[in-house]
């Protein structure tokens, strides 16, 4: 007889999650499937059925901890990811950065600014139905950061709302958060359908405008662990590290509303630069891709898993129809708007195109399904580029929503 509780249970629960989840991600409709963000949606359904028994076998193991658990899987998976992300992006980055620069601006600032004007548009569509304003206007900068799937903006939603609206905020964001996150993994799949994409036509075009590797030259240096982990943990300190550097956003200084880049910038910054320089001295900061491509899965599964099940937890309890057709428009407006901008304004090839929309949109899932349907980490490259100014300008205009509506 099997008998788990405690952590045994919660290690057990994940790894189901996780088999369920790569298995529905495979169900493929006229070729279009979830892929990897199939794993997302298990660990809401599993959060939203078991999460509550799982928090209570937990404690009778005694571990008391779920919720902080949760978080820790979440962040050691986002970490691996952006940290395999910046790497396999660094050697092309700055090159495609500087050839395209004005074009992910662009797009970064299209896709966030719109998404705040279509905030401010359900916000005068909704009031009415609202007797507190203040809880409303809270409940709509959680659907937008959830809508972008940004969780330094959800972060800075609830920082600057008033303390008895921060779970305002969170109902908001997690209410928003699911489509956010299915709805860019869809679209990323679906308009080279509609456009009728040669995709390995543009991945040959992608592979001669960005080198894969730098050079031979870091191939003899030396290497302190073969494997390429001695390298990601190495990013993923710095990386924190940077993160952490807090930016003043008011007169009030450090004690009003501040900007960080989070670990999420922060490590993808620093592995930018190492997978750029490709060694330091005689020490080559080289990772090989196969291992990389791991790194990277493995840092996704993690993610979704942790943010999913937590989720889930409250999902249904503050769901209402209304929010999700507002999150549902923040997140697809943006998308549509940046695409024909980036199609017909800028010229992008279609790879470029949809990597800067995932970057844009804060979405490592879809960053993930592009890499899957391309079969190329190349695509990363446009992601990475546009990924810092979505990161910060995201946060200015959460923030704003709630100071201006």
């Amino acid at each position: 007889m099997f008998v788990l509780t405690g952590i045994p249970l919660f290690v057990c629960c994940l790894f189901c999650i996780a088999v369920t989840g790569y298995m529905v991600g495979r169900i493929t409709i006229k070729g279009i499937s979830l892929g990897s963000a199939g794993v997302f949606v298990m660990s809401l359904v599993f959060g939203g059925l078991f999460g509550s028994s799982l928090a209570k076998q937990m404690v009778s193991g005694g571990v008391s901890f779920t919720g902080n658990a949760l978080k820790l899987v979440e962040n050691i998976g986002l970490v691996l990811f952006v940290v395999a992300v910046g790497l396999t992006a660094g050697p092309g980055f700055f090159s495609n950065l500087k050839k395209n620069f004005r074009s992910y601006v662009a797009i970064g600032l299209i896709i966030t600014i719109s998404s705040g004007l279509v905030c401010a548009a359900c916000y005068w569509a909704g009031r009415g139905a609202h007797q507190d304003k203040k809880e409303f206007v809270a409940i709509m900068a959680g659907l937008l950061s959830g809508a972008l799937t940004s969780t330094p903006a959800f972060s800075a939603a609830k920082a600057t709302a008033l303390p008895q609206y921060e779970n305002a905020v969170t109902v908001g964001y997690g209410i928003a958060y699911l489509f956010g996150v299915i709805g860019v993994v869809l679209f990323v799949q679906l308009m080279p359908k509609i456009g009728k994409t040669d995709i390995s036509e543009e991945v040959r075009y992608l592979s001669e405008e960005i080198p894969l590797m730098k050079t031979d030259k870091a191939k003899h240096d030396f290497k302190i662990d073969p494997s390429g982990l001695f390298v990601v943990g190495l990013c993923a300190v710095l990386g924190i590290l940077v993160g952490t550097i807090k930016v003043p956003l008011s007169a009030k200084g450090f004690h009003g509303p501040t900007f960080s880049l989070t670990t999420t910038g922060g490590c993808l910054l620093v592995s930018l630069v190492f997978g750029h320089m490709g060694a330091i001295g005689t020490c080559s900061l080289e990772v090989d891709k196969k291992n990389l491509a791991m790194i990277r899965e493995l840092g996704l599964m993690l993610f979704l898993i942790g943010a999913g099940v937590s989720g889930g937890m409250n999902f249904v309890k503050y769901f209402r129809p209304v929010y999700f057709v507002y999150g549902a428009i923040m997140t697809i407006v943006p998308m549509c708007l940046a695409f024909a901008f980036a199609k017909y304004v800028v010229k992008l090839r279609i790879l470029d195109n949809l990597g800067s929309i995932t970057g844009g949109m804060t979405s490592t899932p879809a960053l993930g399904a592009l890499i899957g349907l391309a079969k190329t980490d190349l695509v990363a490259a446009s992601y990475a580029a546009t990924y810092p100014i979505a990161l910060l300008t995201i946060v200015i205009v959460t923030q704003m929503v709630i100071v201006l509506l």
